[in-house]
């Protein structure tokens, strides 16, 4: 449905103004989707029966890309978001959305991109496996210190001197800038306590706060994670070296915090926050927290990638070993293993389970967390997955009976897709964080493999953000 009046059209410089457009339903990447003619505007920052007034800020042979310039009538469907800091940090999206709308949007995201981009036949979608929490589910938070901080209208119309200093996350579309957030929902209340004292104490003691474009100041980044065991990690990250200013920053925090099981800094003087290639120093504590996902346990260092909704992994990866119709007499091949929690999964009921990870810190931790839970018939490999999985990698460890696939967002590189099929598992068992990718990847298999399963899980409330599995067994 489209309710505009063409008369109204306002010519801009270089782009129209179109009134009254009608916001139908939800689309992909968090944005919504409306009709201009017959042609399909994304907005982002609207709901589904909201009508808004638009600025063409995108034209592509297929379709529009909108902003909102005024909302002519709200939606009766939306809610109140329940964070003060909604619609600037970008983090939760959907959170004037009612749930149970954001989910079926996922699953519908799902079939949508099955249909369009796979084009392959699939069966009805599973209804998506959504968690008891839908606030407070994440056990990792990473939040950045600027001095540029985003002020609300109120700071600039004062014309006064403000302190721009804060700490919390970037304005989408706005690398530079930054809101100061006072608290987060999407971890424990006392993540928030740990964060808002250390601004408080970094402020009083005249200490510089990042300056990205520049590339300097002393507090950078701050990461917190964690577990459902309560055990906690904290990684501060300095963009300056300044150990006197630094090691007060980290005595602040363990006297302050004793909670802390694990306090680490690193000084990155790189142009990213990235520090996986640099060295962290354990300040205080141990050198790792522990999660429990079922009856494994699972130790978790600084630059360990986990799942950060807990809960949701565990019945991710229950019904990951559901799919992969385990025996016990299988040789299980895990590609883009990470830190070994599906082979751990996977080893309790399989023959060997081979983990290729190409990050070796990773593989390293997988090592661990199979010697902890006392498994002894995994094998982890540091390597590119393209690379190894080949005629000469089969004949070493066996060609697999059951593939395990985990890729990025990108999914998998064709090379690693013609791989599979070469191997000619009996089954495969692919985990997405991105349907798009999923799908591309799936219309190459389904080639030699029949899909027999589609199961979304949502571990992202409020984003468009979800997790989907595929089961698919061999034609032959």
């Amino acid at each position: 449905m489209l309710l505009i009046n063409f008369a109204a059209e306002i010519m801009g410089r270089k782009r129209k103004i179109i009134e009254n457009v009608f916001i139908e339903t939800i689309a992909a990447e968090g944005k919504c989707l409306g009709k201009i003619n017959g042609q399909a505007v994304f907005v982002a920052g609207v709901a589904p029966g909201d009508v808004v007034d638009l600025k063409i800020i995108k034209r592509k042979k297929n379709y529009l890309e909108g902003r909102v310039i005024r909302f002519r009538e709200y939606s009766k469907e939306r809610i109140e978001p329940f964070c003060e800091h909604f619609g600037l940090c970008g983090g939760c999206k959907w959170q004037h959305i009612p749930y149970h709308k954001q989910a079926e949007a996922k699953r519908q995201q799902i079939i949508d991109h099955f249909s369009r981009i796979g084009k392959f036949p699939f069966p009805e979608v599973n209804d998506i496996v959504t968690p008891s929490k839908t606030t407070q589910y994440r056990n990792k938070l990473e939040y950045t210190f600027s001095n540029k901080r985003w002020l609300t209208q109120e700071e600039i119309d004062t014309q006064q001197e403000i302190d721009r200093d804060g700490v919390g996350f970037h304005i989408p579309g706005q690398f530079d800038k930054v809101v100061d957030i006072h608290e987060c929902h999407l971890q424990e209340e006392s993540t928030n306590e740990i964060r808002n004292a250390l601004r408080t104490f970094a402020r009083e003691s005249g200490m510089s706060f990042y300056d990205i474009s520049q590339n300097k100041g002393l507090l950078r980044n701050l990461v917190i994670r964690m577990s459902t065991l309560g055990q906690l990690m904290i990684i501060v990250q300095f963009g300056e070296r300044d150990e006197k200013n630094a090691l007060k920053v980290m005595d602040f925090l363990q006297k302050e915090f004793p909670q802390i099981d694990s306090l680490y800094y690193v000084v990155n003087l790189k142009k990213n926050e990235t520090f996986h290639d640099q060295e962290l120093i354990l300040h205080s504590g141990r050198a790792w927290i522990e999660e429990k996902i079922g009856d494994l346990t699972f130790r978790i260092g600084p630059k360990s990638f986990f799942q950060t909704n807990t809960e949701q992994t565990e019945r991710l990866y229950t019904k990951a070993m559901e799919m992969a119709q385990l025996s016990g007499t299988e040789n299980v091949y895990d590609l883009y293993c990470g830190t070994g929690t599906i082979a751990c999964y996977a080893a309790k009921n399989s023959q060997k389970v081979i983990g290729i990870e190409s990050i070796g810190e990773a593989i390293d931790d997988a090592r661990t967390n199979a010697e902890i839970n006392g498994l002894d018939n995994t094998v982890f490999i540091t390597g590119d997955v393209r690379e190894i999985m080949n005629d000469e990698f089969f004949m070493h460890h066996g060609r697999p009976d059951v593939i395990i696939t985990d890729p990025p967002r990108a999914g998998m590189h064709p090379d690693v897709v013609e791989a599979i099929l070469e191997a000619t598992p009996r089954r495969i068992v692919y985990v997405s964080c991105n349907p798009a990718s999923q799908a591309r990847d799936l219309k190459a298999l389904t080639t030699h493999y029949i899909i027999e399963e589609v199961q979304p899980f949502d571990m992202f409330p409020h984003t468009h953000h979800l997790e989907n599995i595929v089961s698919l067994k061999c034609k032959n």
